[in-house]
């Protein structure tokens, strides 16, 4: 049943394009952006068990990388591999609070540093043009495949995903996935068998934070203009609320909660007369006072109760 509904999810992926308007493509990709950094973020948090509130920074990080490489006529995929340095770097340092504190405290240290990173971007006009932001952002030309029009580039936004959800999966369940999720259940009882939960602690932050890069150097081409406020904590909480909704520790989770967070209420958008901002805020709450564990959490336990 698995590999049936894997088959028809990738089968819907691929013909749903040739069946929608722009508008409509441009929002399938701005899902598959998404999923992308809310995969990142639930190895941080699902798996390892490490909060942040600072991944629409890396994002950030590398939306910017792109476009102040992009337009000066730099390839994309230099933009990746400087996004990716970055965030790993970074993600690693920022690792290094959360050796210390935990839960809220590692919230808030977090949230610092998507803070210090917004400031930056706003401020810092000479690198990146402050609340001007930056327009003309170009989509690449792939051995010889442009990837400029809503499909072509919606198809390479595809095919990334697919790279990071192989390398995901592989990650998740390999010694190192099982580090992660032993550090998430009990720290203490993890070290005390001889798993190095500092390195592995290090390890979450830095890839899960590299992951956020590569989404944000899709991201700039995409929507061909950004700005600061594009990478506030708005879309930190945002990427928090589709790890929980979807699922926290389940591989599925983010496919899921970047659905329901970026498509959902522009469905619910139409026939429902501006009103539909309450309703789904309202069904987020109810999910997540009723169902902590997610829509596949939910799944889940609807199944145990059938067997």
């Amino acid at each position: 049943m698995r590999k049936v509904f894997l088959t028809v999810f990738l089968l819907l992926l691929i013909a749903a394009p040739f069946a929608l308007k722009p508008y409509g493509i441009y929002l399938l990709s701005l899902w598959v952006v998404m999923t992308i950094a809310a995969i990142g973020l639930n190895l941080t948090l699902g798996y390892a068990g490490q909060i942040s509130l600072a991944q629409g920074a890396f994002v950030g990080i590398g939306a910017y990388s792109a476009a102040l490489l992009t337009t000066q006529g730099w390839p994309l995929w230099s933009a990746f591999a400087i996004a990716i340095a970055l965030s790993l770097v970074i993600g690693w340092v920022l690792g290094y609070p959360a050796l210390r504190v935990q839960h809220h405290y590692l919230a808030f240290v977090t949230l610092s540093f998507a803070t210090l990173v917004f400031l930056v971007l706003r401020n810092e006009e000479w690198l990146t043009k402050g609340v001007y932001g930056i327009s003309g952002i170009p989509r690449p030309t792939l051995l010889g495949w442009p990837a400029k029009s809503p499909i072509g580039f919606y198809f390479f936004c595809l095919a990334i995903l697919a790279l990071v959800s192989a390398g995901t999966w592989w990650v998740v369940r390999s010694p190192w996935g099982r580090a992660f999720t032993a550090l998430r259940e009990n720290a203490i009882r993890a070290d005390s068998l001889g798993v190095d939960t500092r390195r592995y602690t290090l390890m979450a932050f830095a890839i899960g934070s590299a992951l956020g890069g590569v989404a944000g150097v899709l991201y700039a081409p995409l929507v061909q203009f950004i700005e600061p406020t594009a990478f506030n904590l708005n879309l930190s909480l945002n990427l928090l609320l589709m790890v929980m909704v979807g699922g926290s520790g389940y591989f599925l989770g983010p496919f899921l909660g970047a659905a329901v967070s970026v498509l959902l209420p522009e469905w619910m958008r139409f026939g429902s007369e501006g009103l539909y901002l309450i309703f789904y805020a309202i069904a987020v709450m109810v999910l997540m006072a009723f169902c902590p564990s997610g829509l596949l959490g939910l799944a889940e336990r609807a199944r145990k109760l059938v067997r």
